[in-house]
């Protein structure tokens, strides 16, 4: 390999798979999430707006972070890839879980707008994440790398 090649043979301007689902989960979510805020906004008024908009910006945050975790994993030790994207999951669904029981009763916002909102923007990210990996190729071997 000359001196002056790149290191990363990644091809320029093309995203991670990372990246990719993060661009567009994220936009699924996020659209999910809008739809769920202008509907919680018009059952149940601000409370239910300010739900909507609670409820998408905490799952596109932790699924976010989720990702990123995952990515720096995959890219530094491939091996623990499925048991730190169980964990991560297992984590994301548990403290969802949690804060959906200790908000229940809160008075500042509609606790079920809220429930919904997650459930559905959850779904979408999950469905989005799948559908993205089920239309890209992801290189497992490394061209021109050892054999």
């Amino acid at each position: 390999m000359p001196a002056d090649a790149p290191q990363d043979r990644a091809i320029p301007g093309a995203l991670s798979i990372d990246g990719l689902v993060i661009r567009r989960a994220g936009l699924v979510t996020l659209l999910i999430g809008i739809a769920g805020t202008v509907i919680g906004g018009v059952a149940q008024g601000p409370k239910g707006a300010i739900a909507g908009v609670l409820g998408t910006v905490i799952v596109l945050v932790f699924f976010s972070v989720g990702q990123f975790v995952l990515g720096a994993v995959l890219k530094h030790n491939p091996q623990n890839a499925m048991m730190v994207a169980m964990m991560l999951y297992l984590a994301k669904i548990g403290v969802l879980l949690v804060l959906l029981l200790v908000l229940q009763s809160a008075t500042f916002f509609a606790p079920k707008v809220f429930a919904a909102v997650i459930v559905c923007c959850t779904l979408a990210w999950t469905f989005a994440e799948v559908w993205v990996f089920s239309r890209t190729k992801v290189l497992y071997v490394e061209p021109g790398g050892p054999r």
